[in-house]
């Protein structure tokens, strides 16, 4: 019997609590933040034969590219019913939840997923690897000087002033709307959050974290947020976690809770102490290439003009352009002329994102064309790394 009709809709708050007991089932256990985030987000339900069978939402917050907040898609909370399954009803469900967004001007579209493969088959992919780590406090405490740096508890506006600007110097991460501080202590319980400053100076680093049970050492810290101006704070930052020692063997940073920087390899005593762990990654798609392109910032000093080809997501089809940037302009025009170089669109994610950071790696992802091509289209986001220090 051919299946009943499938309508993706709005949801209003009885499909939306019909969804999040559906969710319940799905995953195995509660998912909070389908209601935490639902009064923030865009609401997406698939109903047949007036019963939701999936849903998910959808988030309008921008994410920096290039120093540029960019007008972004966050999507979080997606399931589909387990019997539901296996007729890739997902992908009609996410082009469904970023069509309203899209309308509303998004560029960009972000998530995070277990199912790398099958969201890369619809254009997305891995600007970055993440990984989570831990550390011994006793080694943190031997290999870090904290001394020169006030701490207070508590955030003020100039905490929140100093996030925002630290988020720019990164690829991807998030310019935080105004609700995020109040989710983030509805997500974990007993959230600190510290400032360090230089006496007499400004704050120049915010740290965030949250005492957990383990279930071998009793007690765990564990970091939420690690934002520091300069090496000096992120010391003191660090010295700080380490004068937990007397009560807390580990520290645990959260995936997405250090920035992709050698702080840790290049000054521990033994890195015997640190273990990682690696998670599925955020993906990117790119929703607009020319407004992507001109919505980003670039750097001043940048003259470029290349010859690109992006293939299609189904790779049946290419797209010829030229790249222009100047003046910290970007530009992304249709052409006639063949590429120097060829990407598919999840490679274009990621150059976007300043993912590759080499034309060895680049070319091993399987970007194709010149090297010395492909050399200066990476120098155009080598400015800045992707990191997304938000996991929703």
């Amino acid at each position: 019997m051919a299946a009943s009709e499938l309508t993706v809709v709005e949801a209003d708050d009885d499909l939306w609590r019909e969804y999040d007991a559906l969710a319940r089932r799905a995953y195995g256990h509660p998912v909070e933040d389908i209601m935490r985030l639902g009064t923030h987000a865009d609401r997406r339900v698939a109903v047949r034969d007036g019963k939701v069978i999936a849903g998910g939402l959808g988030l309008l917050i921008p994410q920096f590219f290039g120093g540029r907040p960019v007008p972004g898609a966050s999507t979080a909370c997606g399931c589909t019913a387990p019997e539901e399954r296996g007729d890739h009803l997902a992908g009609h469900l996410i082009a469904e939840r970023l069509r309203p967004l899209r309308e509303r001007g998004a560029v960009v579209a972000t998530l995070w997923t277990a199912s790398t493969g099958y969201v890369r088959r619809l254009g997305w992919e891995a600007p970055a690897q993440v990984h989570s780590w831990r550390v011994r406090t006793d080694e943190l405490k031997r290999s870090f000087d904290g001394s020169g740096f006030e701490i207070t508890h508590g955030v003020t506006e100039q905490v929140r002033l100093l996030q925002n600007s630290l988020a720019a110097q990164w690829n991807g991460s998030w310019q935080r709307p105004s609700w995020w501080e109040d989710w983030q202590h509805q997500q974990h319980a007993g959230l600190a959050t510290y400032r360090f400053n230089r006496p007499g100076q400004e704050p120049s680093g915010v740290l965030s974290v949250a005492g957990e049970r383990h279930p071998v050492e009793g007690r765990q810290l564990v970091v939420h947020d690690f934002w520091a101006a300069d090496h000096p704070t992120a010391s003191a930052m660090l010295a700080f976690l380490g004068r937990h020692n007397s009560r807390i063997p580990t520290i645990a940073f959260q995936r997405t809770g250090l920035p992709p920087a050698p702080l840790l390899l290049h000054h521990l005593h033994r890195c015997a102490a640190l273990t990682s762990r690696a998670w599925h990654p955020w993906m990117l798609r790119i929703l607009d290439l020319r407004q992507a392109v001109q919505l980003r910032g670039w750097p001043e000093e940048l003259d470029l003009a290349l010859a690109l080809e992006v293939v299609t997501e189904d790779g049946e089809a290419t797209e010829r352009f030229t790249l222009r940037i100047a003046d910290g302009q970007g530009e992304l025009t249709p052409s006639t002329r063949d590429g120097m170089l060829t990407l598919t669109r999840g490679q274009f994610a990621v150059w976007y994102a300043g993912g590759y950071r080499s034309a060895a790696a680049a070319a091993l992802a399987g970007v194709r064309g010149e090297p010395r091509a492909l050399a200066r289209l990476l120098l155009a986001t080598a400015d800045r790394e992707p990191w997304l220090a938000d996991y929703f």
